[in-house]
C-alpha cells in the first residue's frame, strides 16, 4: 500500500516525500482510514513505528478543509503527551505538515516562561500539543479556549498513567466539548489503558499491529552480567572497543545520571546528562548537540525514554534496569526506529536479577546473555585469595582463637598474706592456694 492510496492530499504527500518515506507503516495503514471515517480509535503499536504520523496526517488534512480567519483562532486539535521531549517531537511534525496547509501549531509544557505561551495562544493557533499540567494552568487562567476542540489525542497514554496524570487528563476533558473525535495511542496495551478508554472514548475502533508489550524486531538485545561496582568500567570498555560513536544510556535516578556523566568525562568520553532537574533550554541544547554528533554519550533518566526521536541511533544501554518492566520496552525503542537496526545492551548486577526476570516475562522470551572475560559478574576483591572448601581442624582460624584465649588476663591467686585476712574468717588460712595458677574446675 502507498500513501496515495490512503487519501492524503498532494501537500501532505509532498511533505512525506521530503522526509524520505515511501511506504506507510502498519499502524499508519490501519489508523489513517479510521481517523478519516470520524471514529474514535484505541491503537496499540510498538514504539518507533510511526504513531505520530498516523494521527497527525489525517488531523491536519481534515482541519485544513475548514480554515478559520487568521486572527484569534481557537485550537481545534489537542494532543496530550507525557513529557516535554515528546511535546517537541510531535509539535515539530504538526508544524511540518500544518504549514503546508496554512495551519498553526504550538506546544505547551512546564519548566519555561508561561507568558511566551500566552502570547502565542493569543495570536491564534489551530493545533496545541501539551503536557497535562501546564495545559490546566492555562485553562484555569482562561488563557486558552478549549471549547472548540474537534480532535483529542492521547499519545503515549500508558506513560501518562505511569506518571500519575490520570486525574489531570480527566480534568482537561471537562473543558472539552462532548462532541469530538478521540484517539488514544500507546506503545503498551494494559488494563489501565482499557479503563481510560472506557472513560473517554465512544465505541472506539481497536487496532493492535503487534503482540502486546514487545520490543521492536529491529533491536538486537543483549544482557551483560557484571559486578555493580564495575558497571562504569564495562560501559567505557564497550564504547571504546566497539567504537560506539552515539550511545544513549539510561539510569534510574537523576543523581545517578550526573554521577555517571562525570565518570565518563573522567574516562575521556564526551558525555552529558538530561533529566527533569535540567532546565528545558539546557535539555534542548544538549539533545541537539547529541544529534549533531558533538556528544558521544547522552545519559538520561526515564523522563527521556518517551519522545526522543534520534535518527539512526545505533546503541542504547540500560546502565540500570528500570523498576517498571514496560519502561524497558520504551527505553530500547529509541533505537531500531523506522526499520533501522539497533543494539540495546543491559548491564545487570546480581541485585537486578528479579528486574531482569520481570522484563523477560513481559517480553515472553529470554534476552541473550553475553560475557566479557575481563568482567566477571562477581568481582574478586583485590589482595584476597579465594578459599576452596571449609577450614579444617587445626587451621589458622582456630589457632587464632586459641591464642586470643591465652592472652587473656591470668586468674588472680591469693597470697598467704591475703588469705590470712581476718575479714575472711578463721578458716581462710587452712586451704593452701594452688601454685599452678589454674582455676578450680567443677567437673
Amino acid at each position: 500500500m502507498s500513501f496515495e492510496s490512503l487519501g492524503l492530499c498532494d501537500e501532505l504527500l509532498s511533505a512525506i516525500a521530503a522526509q524520505g518515506y515511501t511506504t506507510p507503516t502498519p499502524i499508519q495503514t490501519q489508523a489513517i482510514p479510521v481517523v478519516f471515517e470520524g471514529c474514535d480509535l484505541l491503537a496499540g503499536a510498538q514504539t518507533g513505528t510511526g504513531k505520530t504520523a498516523a494521527f497527525a496526517l489525517p488531523i491536519v488534512q481534515m482541519l485544513s478543509e475548514t480554515v478559520l480567519p487568521a486572527k484569534r483562532r481557537s485550537p481545534r486539535a489537542l494532543v496530550l503527551v507525557p513529557t516535554r521531549e515528546l511535546a517537541a517531537q510531535v509539535s515539530g511534525q504538526m508544524q511540518n505538515y500544518g504549514r503546508r496547509l496554512s495551519l498553526r501549531s504550538t506546544m505547551i509544557y512546564g519548566g519555561v516562561n508561561i507568558q511566551a505561551q500566552i502570547e502565542r495562544l493569543h495570536r491564534g493557533v489551530d493545533i496545541v500539543v501539551a503536557t497535562p499540567g501546564r495545559l490546566l494552568d492555562h485553562a484555569e487562567r482562561n488563557t486558552i479556549n478549549l471549547s472548540k476542540i474537534e480532535f483529542l489525542v492521547l499519545d503515549e497514554a500508558d506513560r501518562m498513567l505511569d506518571l500519575g496524570f490520570i486525574d489531570d487528563i480527566l480534568h482537561v476533558a471537562e473543558y472539552l466539548p462532548s462532541q469530538r473525535q478521540n484517539l488514544l495511542f500507546s506503545a503498551t496495551y494494559s488494563q489501565s489503558i482499557k479503563q481510560l478508554a472506557d472513560e473517554l472514548l465512544d465505541q472506539p475502533r481497536r487496532i493492535e499491529v503487534a503482540r502486546r508489550n514487545i520490543a521492536a524486531d529491529a533491536v538486537i538485545q543483549a544482557v551483560y552480567p557484571v559486578d555493580r561496582n564495575r558497571k562504569r568500567e564495562m560501559l567505557s570498555h564497550l564504547i571504546r572497543k566497539g567504537e560506539w560513536n552515539q550511545v544513549l544510556v539510561f539510569t534510574r535516578t537523576r543523581y545517578g545520571a550526573d554521577k555517571l556523566t562525570e565518570e565518563l568525562l573522567f574516562d575521556g568520553i564526551k558525555a552529558a546528562a538530561i533529566h527533569s532537574n535540567k532546565s528545558q533550554s539546557l535539555r534542548t541544547r544538549t539533545l541537539a548537540e547529541f544529534k549533531r554528533g558533538e556528544l558521544r554519550v547522552l545519559v538520561a533518566t526515564d523522563v527521556a525514554a518517551r519522545g526522543l526521536d534520534i535518527e539512526r541511533l545505533p546503541h542504547v544501554v540500560n546502565y540500570e534496569l528500570p523498576q517498571v518492566p514496560e519502561d524497558y520496552v520504551h527505553r530500547i525503542g529509541r533505537t531500531g526506529r523506522a526499520g533501522k537496526d539497533g543494539v540495546a545492551v543491559s548491564l545487570v548486577c546480581q541485585a537486578e536479577q528479579p528486574l531482569l526476570i520481570a522484563i523477560q516475562q513481559l517480553l515472553k522470551y529470554p534476552i541473550p546473555l553475553q560475557t566479557i572475560a575481563e568482567f566477571p559478574q562477581v568481582a574478586v576483591k583485590r589482595g584476597v585469595k579465594a578459599k576452596v572448601g571449609k577450614p579444617s581442624r587445626g587451621s589458622s582460624r582456630p589457632k587464632q582463637k586459641s591464642a586470643k584465649v591465652t592472652k587473656a588476663k591470668p586468674a588472680k591467686t591469693k597470697s598467704p598474706a591475703k588469705a590470712a585476712n581476718p575479714r575472711k574468717g578463721k578458716g581462710a588460712t587452712e586451704r593452701p592456694v594452688a601454685k599452678t595458677g589454674r582455676r578450680g574446675s567443677r567437673s
